[in-house]
């Protein structure tokens, strides 16, 4: 029987995280975790853009813990919603994100997060997570339109 990985599985406390409870207990600096507003299952989108040339790169979750791991590490973590864990960006790949800079949106519910991305971003092995093209916009501009 193995032991859980202790830097990528989810702790109890951090399970404990309920729509309109507080955090759960991690190392973020209190004053930082306070503007943060987290979904009902306690995360904040990150979405993750390449430093050299501002392309949006993917769009992760955060929680605390790993805000705290991405800020204090200076390697992407996430925490992934299908698997139920926390990953660092590039441990099993190789395609480390190394995180230049984070901010949060006016809203505390989104980081954007700045990184020197070394190899595919997407898990499916492209450049980015937004390369199946773009869709039809449908709507024209509304100054073109006759009433």
């Amino acid at each position: 029987m193995s032991t859980p990985d202790p830097t990528t599985t989810r702790t109890p406390a951090a399970d404990a995280t309920a729509p309109g409870a507080s955090a759960p207990a991690s190392g973020l600096d209190p004053a930082l975790a306070a503007r943060l507003k987290r979904d009902g299952a306690g995360l904040v989108t990150a979405v993750v853009q390449d430093a050299a040339d501002d392309r949006v790169l993917m769009v992760g979750w955060m929680d605390d813990e790993a805000l705290h791991r991405t800020l204090t590490t200076g390697r992407a973590t996430y925490w992934s919603r299908s698997r139920g864990e926390y990953w660092r960006k590039g441990d099993t790949s190789g395609h480390v994100q190394w995180v230049r800079s984070v901010a949060l949106d006016c809203d505390g519910d989104t980081l954007l997060v700045r990184v020197d991305q070394v190899g595919a971003a997407c898990h499916r092995g492209t450049e980015t997570c937004f390369d199946d093209g773009a869709l039809e916009v449908v709507v024209t501009d509304p100054r073109e339109r006759t009433p």
